[in-house]
């Protein structure tokens, strides 16, 4: 028989990126707030710089719940599916994913709100691709300005600003929107290779600028500076230089007294009164009994696969197809970021690139969004160009050899040998757009451990994804050239299957018929259950997605302190 427990006014799924942010600004407010976290506390020891152990064999990862329910996929309704992957994209863990993350920390453009209405309004409205479910966002970049700046200076994100208030500065993105204030920390330094990607830029007349990361760059917070060590992808920081809200938000709402966490809880339903058709709390599990936690308001914050999964999991009498799902929008509007059509350089001289971390980089976004006339092109959006320093010995020694060396063998060696330090494989993050039946459902026969549906992706890129991906190539490969490479190799586009940039699902818009929360992140059909995540953006844009989905986070949670009483009641 499940344990009934104390009501409290406001429950949290999931305390990782978004979950971990939302808790502060509630507790700071007052409000007795209860996080729910699947995982439990991880620590120094946890992270030690181990390539084997944190890339390959996905310590801490692999002993997490998340390993038992990696999504499946399909890229068409009629397609077989696809190998399901080893090792879940995400984690469980106070903290979540931001304690293993690459940790760029973007906002994302003025365009990428005003997708739609801008691309008509430059281009003509048949520019849409057909099929595609692409909305606007209910607001534009100005709204959510001031919550990107709560959460950058909360948070800690290193960056140059590249408008502040309207005034541009090359060292930064001068594509940015407008910005109150720069960054709380300087860029993280750059390297001998870094400094000559970005010399090559200029040369060819674009706009080189250091990326922002959610690691410090020096003491922020009574935190170290970052040292380099080169072994934090995929892996923690074992000096908590890299800023997850396992090290700084999280901390915070305890010290309030008024937010309070129950670790190894695994969330299996939300509850909903059948008369009113309000949610009332959670269900879930620990220690081999089952609990149920009264709340005024439930808030999920449990990635995108998540997310979508609780609700259609929860099927009551109000809502038999799933929680909030009587318009059918939930799973719907799926997207990942275009991360396939990658694009990989060799170089005749080493880099020196043993060393660093993924966010320690340099960026060009002339050929992001719409910074550059589509005139003539026969796809809208664009991509990010992103090269980074970043190198450890196995993923080194797992190098293409571009066509000059069998992959086997004493030849192969002897290449790998001489080159291990003279490749660099760019990191492409491109526009997707939503598409009718690119969609999220529980899979028929697929279960978890404790007998519940994995999530099923059917998902593909389709044609502008595709053209656009050979023309960011393109773009790329000018660019390693320019800087003295010798080589190319283009990646394949690849397909959307489970990935850490994954949105869409319940998609945010003022339009309750083609979205599933409103504005403010607040289910259209259930008042008092609210969304947290990518999983509310409609549109992916350039840039990786974890800032701007914690800013939505703090919004939605300012959003609810202030209008409680109609909310809760």
């Amino acid at each position: 028989m499940a344990i009934d427990l104390k009501k409290t006014d406001v429950v949290i799924v999931g305390l990782g990126a978004v979950g971990g942010v939302a808790a502060l600004p509630l507790a700071r407010a007052g409000l007795d707030v209860i996080g729910l976290e699947a995982g439990t506390w991880l620590s120094p020891r946890d992270f030690a710089p181990d390539e084997l152990r944190n890339n390959f064999r996905g310590w801490p990862q692999s002993a997490q719940k998340a390993n038992g329910e990696i999504p499946t996929h399909r890229p068409s309704a009629s397609s077989p599916y696809s190998p399901r992957l080893p090792i879940h994209p995400m984690m469980n863990a106070v903290g979540g994913t931001s304690l293993h993350y690459w940790a760029q920390s973007w906002r994302l453009n003025p365009w990428d709100f005003k997708m739609v209405s801008e691309t008509t309004r430059r281009y003509g409205a048949a520019r849409i691709p057909k099929g595609s479910t692409v909305e606007d966002w209910p607001f534009g970049l100005e709204e959510l300005e001031p919550y990107y700046d709560k959460v950058e200076y909360e948070v800690g994100i290193s960056g140059q600003a590249g408008n502040v208030n309207g005034t541009i500065d090359k060292r930064g993105n001068i594509f940015e929107g407008a910005r109150a204030r720069d960054y709380p920390m300087p860029a993280l330094a750059g390297s001998e290779f870094t400094e000559r990607m970005a010399v090559a830029a200029r040369r060819l007349g674009w706009h080189p600028f250091p990326g922002p990361a959610a690691v410090n760059s020096q003491y922020y917070d009574n935190r170290p500076a970052c040292l380099y060590h080169g072994f934090c992808n995929r892996g923690g920081c074992h000096i908590h230089a890299k800023n997850s809200t396992a090290v700084s938000t999280i901390p915070k709402a305890l010290a309030t007294g008024r937010f309070t966490m129950v670790t190894q809880a695994i969330v299996t339903s939300v509850a909903v009164d059948e008369a009113s058709g309000r949610v009332r709390g959670v269900v879930y599990l620990k220690g081999g009994e089952e609990y149920v936690q009264p709340a005024d308001v439930v808030l999920l914050a449990g990635y995108t696969y998540e997310n979508v999964r609780m609700m259609l999991l929860s099927k009551s009498k109000p809502f038999p197809n799933g929680l909030a799902n009587n318009g059918g929008q939930v799973g719907r509007h799926y997207i990942t970021h275009h991360t396939g059509a990658t694009l990989a350089a060799l170089f005749p001289f080493d880099l020196n690139n043993w060393y660093g971390l993924p966010a320690q980089g340099v960026a060009v976004d002339n050929w992001a969004d719409d910074n550059f006339d589509h005139f003539g092109l026969d796809f809208i959006g664009g991509g990010n160009l992103w090269v980074y320093s970043d190198r450890r010995p196995i993923g080194a020694a797992s190098m293409s050899t571009f066509g000059k060396a069998p992959m086997w063998g004493s030849s192969w060696k002897a290449f790998i040998k001489e080159n291990a330090d003279r490749w660099n494989l760019a990191y492409l993050q491109k526009t997707t757009l939503p598409y009718e039946d690119n969609v999220l459902d529980l899979d028929p026969s697929v279960k978890d451990s404790l007998g519940f549906p994995v999530i099923r992706i059917t998902a593909d890129h389709k044609d502008n994804e595709k053209k656009l991906g050979a023309f960011i190539q393109d773009k790329m490969a000018q660019w390693f050239m320019e800087a003295g490479a010798i080589a190319v190799e283009r990646g394949p586009m690849g397909t959307m299957g489970p990935s850490t940039h994954a949105y869409g699902g319940t998609r945010m818009g003022d339009n309750r018929e083609t979205n599933v929360v409103d504005r403010y992140g607040f289910a259209h059909e259930v008042p008092n259950l609210g969304i947290l995540g990518a999983s509310v953006m409609g549109t992916s844009g350039a840039h990786n997605p974890t800032l701007t989905a914690q800013a939505l986070a703090w919004r939605t949670a300012e959003h609810l302190t202030k209008s409680w009483k109609a909310i809760a009641n």
